[in-house]
């Protein structure tokens, strides 16, 4: 029984001693195991990893599994795998290997990689913050030799409190630079944007490493642009070692950041943010550069007032830029916006253009020949060509400057020497004129200055508010306004009045086409009663031959029927023409002619009536019985006529013959 617990204590000792003596050291496969070896060997005479297996860190390793080692000989840390998770960035600090150069900020990349600290020292790495970065997954590194910045944790081992604080610095210093996060700069919407992401805009590169600028450059060149070329191509400030290479310096570089992302070291780089530059439709872009080789005068001849040269060359670029979006790097040049379509420049204080040009501008005060001071406010279009819009801003800078210090007292200036030859009145009267003639005058004075002048719009000159020459002047114009009024008052009459008489004319028209049916029917009414009684004039004279006629052969007919009856009748006729004689002896005229109308007539009657004699036509032209009566009364009057007519001839003759045979 005691053996068995001598044995039972053996194994517990030995267990212990093979513990603590790290003879046996097992590794999970989530961590490394960093080597720390104690005695055995000669102690290191530099640095801090032992490349040939001196006293301290080894350089190698341990991955997961059972490792053995010599009792008591080795120290083993075990720590984690370094991870950085997706869309972070990792930086790395060396704790061992060359010394930085003077004016280097970060150490060189090597090619054996950090994972490797045997190779890293071999290669000739050096110590402190390093150019190259960790991307995205798990790394087994000696945390011994490379101190991992993330952005939650620093993975260390045996870090001093010295140590310690200037990783502590480092961290916090990429914090503020944003560092653990790649740049993304994304175009287009704002919901197409992520969180850390800006919109719109181009990224500055700043490059903390490298030469430094000549004294007379203000902006570092582009350089490393071709990726053909992979030793100098350093896609975007990504490979710090092809950009050294290509002769990149530090400072602010020309290049630009445009939509993308992109995994930069920010401890070699920073990047700052400009909106990019827009040139409206309208306008054109005048570049005036800061940077660029020493170019050629492209003004031309007789131009003194600066240069320009070629695109890419220091100073004001002969070609604007067109209406578009750029990604211009406003630090390395500006652009001055020029409007190539018609713009108007108000000289009053009420009125300023959108484009702001015109805001200092006031209404020109004149002094007329009659010695009155009235204010004129123009207006005044003006065209620039864009061809010419670079020697505009070589010559005055910009447009407003332009406005302020030179067409403000041209144009001030012009109408007041026009101001001083007229009098208040001509200069309100013959305003056209004077446009007219300013507009032409004038063009010549803009070409000058590389403008086109469209027009020249002039005011009513008004007195200012607040003085007696202001009170003149709006008397002087209330009474002309006073004049123009009556003058169009008797305009008005004598139209009103003109008026009128139309009126009556019109009135008149009216009335006599509203009667003018009733006077055509009258018309038409005479005319038909006047061809009846023409029709029946003819036709009573055919009824009258006709009744003669019948007359003639009725007599001859009685004749024959027997001479008693004849003599009885010619006994009557004897006795009536007796009668007849004497009231013609008694009546002298023209009443003895109607007397023997009247005798004839009323024989002629007795005669139709005893032969049933038709005289009278069937269908009267007339209407109603009285005017059947009234047309028998004619005919038989008219007919009595005739036969009065034809016995005055022979009546005499008969009565004496009568007479005589009584």
């Amino acid at each position: 029984m005691t053996w068995l617990i001598a044995i039972a204590a053996a194994v517990v000792v030995l267990i212990v001693l093979v513990f603590i003596s790290n003879v046996i050291v097992y590794i999970p496969n989530d961590r490394v195991g960093v080597v720390e070896r104690l005695w055995g060997a000669p102690s290191l005479v530099r640095g801090l990893i032992a490349l040939n297996a001196e006293v301290g860190y080894q350089p190698r390793v341990l991955r997961g599994g059972l490792h053995y080692f010599a009792p008591f000989q080795y120290r083993v840390h075990k720590v984690e795998l370094v991870t950085i998770p997706q869309g972070e960035i990792g930086y790395i600090f060396a704790r061992d290997g060359e010394d930085l150069i003077d004016g280097q900020a970060l150490g060189r990349n090597v090619e054996p990689g950090i994972e490797d600290a045997a190779a890293f020292l071999k290669a000739h790495g050096q110590k402190g913050p390093q150019r190259a970065i960790l991307r995205e997954g798990t790394y087994a590194i000696n945390v011994a030799q490379f101190a991992i910045i993330t952005a939650t944790r620093v993975h260390g081992l045996l870090l001093s409190e010295e140590e310690r604080g200037t990783i502590d610095q480092m961290g916090n210093v990429l914090r503020d630079r944003g560092g653990f996060s790649p740049v993304v700069i994304v175009g287009g919407h704002p919901k197409a944007a992520t969180e850390d992401a800006v919109n719109d805009m181009l990224g500055v590169v700043t490059v903390h490493d490298g030469p430094v600028l000549p004294a007379d450059e203000i902006v570092a060149p582009r350089v490393g642009q071709d990726a053909a070329n992979r030793l100098t191509f350093h896609n975007n400030f990504q490979n710090i070692d092809a950009f050294l290479r290509a002769g990149g310096s530090r400072g602010r570089q020309h290049q630009v950041l445009v939509e993308g992302t992109y995994y930069i070291n920010r401890l070699f780089a920073t990047v700052d943010f400009i909106p990019k530059t827009v040139v409206p439709v309208g306008f054109v872009g005048v570049v005036v550069s800061y940077i660029g080789k020493q170019g050629m005068d492209r003004s031309g001849e007789g131009y003194s007032h600066g240069e320009l040269v070629d695109n890419e060359c220091r100073g004001v670029w002969k070609e604007p830029l067109l209406p578009g979006k750029y990604a211009f790097n406003t630090y390395a040049g500006k652009i001055q916006l020029v409007p190539t379509t018609n713009f108007i420049l108000k000289w009053t204080p009420e009125v300023t253009n959108n484009h702001k040009f015109d805001e200092n501008l006031s209404e020109v005060s004149l002094i007329t020949k009659d010695a009155f001071e009235p204010l004129l406010p123009l207006s005044v279009v003006v065209h620039i060509d864009y061809r010419k819009a670079p020697l505009v801003v070589q010559r005055f800078g910009d447009i407003k400057r332009l406005v302020d210090q030179t067409l403000d007292p041209m144009v001030s200036a012009y109408f007041k020497n026009i101001g001083q030859t007229k009098t208040l009145i001509q200069l309100i009267q013959d305003r056209a004129d004077v446009q007219k003639v300013a507009g032409v005058e004038m063009m010549t004075r803009f070409a000058a200055y590389n403008l086109e002048l469209q027009e020249v719009l002039i005011g009513t000159p008004h007195g200012s508010t607040g003085n007696a020459s202001g009170a003149r002047i709006d008397a002087i114009l209330n009474q002309l306004r006073d004049r123009q009024v009556a003058l169009e008052q008797v305009a008005t009459f004598e139209l009103q009045e003109q008026s009128t008489v139309k009126e009556r004319s019109l009135r008149e028209a009216r009335a006599k086409t509203d009667i003018q049916a009733e006077l055509t029917n009258s018309v038409i009414h005479i005319e038909i009663k006047k061809n009846v009684g023409e029709a029946s004039v003819v036709e009573a004279n055919k009824r009258a031959e006709v009744i003669g006629i019948d007359a003639d052969a009725e007599r001859r007919r009685l004749t024959a029927e027997g001479d008693g009856r004849a003599s009885a009748i010619a006994a009557v006729g004897k006795a009536e023409a007796e009668a007849i004689h004497a009231k013609s002896k008694a009546l002298t005229g023209e009443g003895a002619r109607l007397q023997l109308i009247n005798t004839l007539g009323a024989q002629f009657a007795e005669a139709i009536r005893d032969g049933h004699i038709a005289i009278v036509p069937k269908i009267a032209l007339g209407s109603g019985d009285a005017g059947n009566t009234g047309g028998l009364s004619s005919l038989i009057q008219l007919a009595s006529s005739l036969l009065a007519e034809k016995a005055d001839a022979s009546l005499p003759d008969e009565s004496s013959r009568a007479l005589q045979q009584g």
